[in-house]
């Protein structure tokens, strides 16, 4: 598992748009990771009439799990971190309006197809729920609130920079 203070070596996310608390699992071989982060009113995106965060930002936690991702793949190959961006979201079926104030999201992305530094990655969300199992205590289910595809570029510092310094 990986905790917050290691996410922030390998992610560019910082404060209220930092929006994972650990990365639970990986695999390098799969290429797929699975991340968890609880909703609070600290989130960037916390709407306080809703006491919760709105589903469609959902893309924002899974390309954050890619983030993650593409962190620990450079540090593994022993190459820092690179930034991304989200080229464009696709197929996202959402069951949800909102995201509740406490609950645990479990955030999971797989890339599914690489073109140079483009690359497309298929996400879930799912909604961690304690429920009563037969008098003995509580069982953790997970019911799945999000689905889609995210296209994403990967880029180097230099570039993302000189992107930055143009606006």
């Amino acid at each position: 598992m990986i905790e917050k203070e290691e996410l922030l070596t390998i992610i560019p996310h910082r404060n209220r748009m930092l929006m994972l608390d650990n990365v639970k699992c990986y695999n390098l071989g799969e290429k797929s990771i699975e991340a968890e982060y609880r909703i609070t009113s600290d989130c960037l995106f916390y709407d306080s009439q809703a006491d919760g965060v709105p589903a469609w930002a959902g893309f924002e936690f899974i390309a954050q799990a890619i983030s993650a991702y593409t962190g620990i793949d450079y540090r593994e190959k022993g190459k820092p971190p690179r930034i991304g961006f989200i080229l464009g979201i696709s197929r996202m079926n959402i069951a949800v309006p909102f995201f509740k104030n406490g609950t645990v999201l479990t955030v999971k992305a797989k890339e599914v197809e690489r073109m140079d530094s483009f690359f497309i990655y298929e996400g879930e969300i799912f909604e961690q729920n304690a429920a009563e199992f037969s008098g003995q205590g509580q069982e953790l289910t997970e019911n799945k609130v999000l689905e889609g595809k995210l296209t994403v570029i990967d880029v180097d510092d230099e570039t993302a920079m000189s992107m930055k310094e143009e606006k």
